[in-house]
């Protein structure tokens, strides 16, 4: 077997085409691998997919960035041809079976990279095939939308929505993801009601319907409220019960910041008061033992977090609503002004929170998520557009079924 048939196997280029000559560049490192068409072969149609075509003329040479040839660059170069249509009655640019048309990289190249973009961000991905990320985004694109445009959300029923920040200065997206089969269904720009406004509008051309999404779980930003009622006529909301939670704790850390200034035991105490007992380090908890039990407004906000935290554990609505009256009361004759607000904001917010005992739905896997797309976001250093932040997030938490060929 010659030098030119193992290539022409190991490539799979397809029937029609042939390896006719290997040369190797020293001096670029590369490996330039030279591809034609067959005499005689037939090949199909790049506009209307007709197959069956005759060969009408050949174009320019090109090249394609393929795969590497152990550490060197590897590339294939050919005329792609035109063939003679008969539906589309002119000469048209032949379908290449092993790269997409107007792509400068081989299918092989691409599905290398796609993969690779799921573990690493795109700077490391692009230093490791030594192409510059400005040609790799839009392949990662490419795939990204093809696999989205193929998506059904006629099934969905129930939806969180959340921000995460994408940038410094409060920049954020915001995902709306299905809670039941827990994949992001959509990223937006910005944190305000057209988030929802542009999901119903994705979710009508995708074959589901807003008068069929049920439930909602999300925190109690106006916006997001705004639009939930504005665009999902029948939807339950549920307030994400951990969201809830800050509101209280919120309350606490503002009560011990303006303390603080006269009493001066509090002073680095924040997270003493903020975490969950059980995550404290040992000077934290002993922080807390000491400081606890004195005579504080600050003590006094940390036990209703305390006893607000039961909320939670009250076996039907109708025993939820009772405990939440009572621990209403108590927070809005407490005489601390943080806490009363806080009150205040839950009771405006009541119907919402008390649907968590009929609905049970969380925003947890949603903050899971969030945390996935900080860690990537970190790894690297920043996006240069929310289209690229947008199709990491697709990637990793998307759920898609990317059509790239096996390697």
């Amino acid at each position: 077997m010659t030098e030119n048939e193992i290539f022409n196997r190991a490539l799979n280029l397809g029937s029609g085409w042939e390896v006719y000559n290997v040369a190797f560049n020293p001096d670029q490192k590369e490996l330039q691998i030279y591809i034609r068409t067959v005499k005689g072969g037939l090949h199909t149609c790049g506009t209307c997919g007709k197959p069956g075509c005759r060969i009408y003329d050949h174009g320019k040479e090109r090249e394609w960035r393929h795969m590497n040839f152990f550490q060197y660059r590897a590339v294939l170069i050919g005329k792609p041809p035109r063939v003679e249509c008969e539906d589309c009655n002119t000469p048209k640019t032949a379908e290449l079976s092993w790269a997409r048309e107007r792509s400068g990289f081989s299918l092989y190249f691409e599905a290398l990279m796609v993969l690779l973009a799921k573990a690493m961000p795109m700077n490391e991905v692009s230093r490791l095939l030594g192409e510059h990320d400005t040609t790799l985004w839009p392949i990662l694109h490419h795939y990204v939308d093809e696999a989205r445009k193929e998506q059904t959300w006629e099934d969905v029923k129930r939806i969180a929505i959340d921000e995460t920040s994408r940038a410094k200065g409060h920049e954020y997206v915001s995902l709306v993801m299905d809670l039941d089969t827990r994949k992001v269904l959509h990223v937006a720009e910005g944190k305000d009601q057209r988030t929802l406004f542009d999901f119903k509008g994705q979710l009508l051309q995708k074959g589901g319907h807003p008068d069929d999404i049920e439930e909602l779980c999300m925190d109690m930003s106006p916006s997001f409220i705004a639009g939930a009622k504005n665009y999902f006529p029948n939807v339950e909301i549920t307030y994400d019960k951990f969201h809830v939670m800050n509101v209280i704790s919120t309350a606490v850390d503002e009560t011990r910041r303006k303390e603080q200034r006269t009493v001066a035991d509090l002073k680095g105490s924040r997270y003493s008061w903020l975490k969950n007992e059980e995550n404290l380090t040992v000077n934290q908890k002993e922080k807390l033992m000491g400081l606890k039990d004195e005579d504080l407004k600050t003590a006094k906000a940390y036990h209703l977090k305390l006893a607000f935290s039961k909320l939670w554990e009250q076996e039907t609505p109708e025993k939820a609503k009772v405990f939440l009256d009572d621990w209403y009361y108590w927070a809005t004759h407490s005489q601390i002004p943080d806490m009363v607000k806080a009150a205040k904001t839950i009771r405006h917010h009541e119907k919402g929170i008390l649907r968590w005992f009929t609905s049970k739905v969380t925003n947890g896997i949603m903050e899971a998520i969030n945390g996935l797309v900080q860690s990537a976001k970190r790894r690297a250093r920043g996006y240069r557009s929310v289209k690229n932040l947008s199709a990491i997030i697709y990637l990793i938490a998307g759920g898609l079924k990317l059509r790239t060929v096996n390697i």
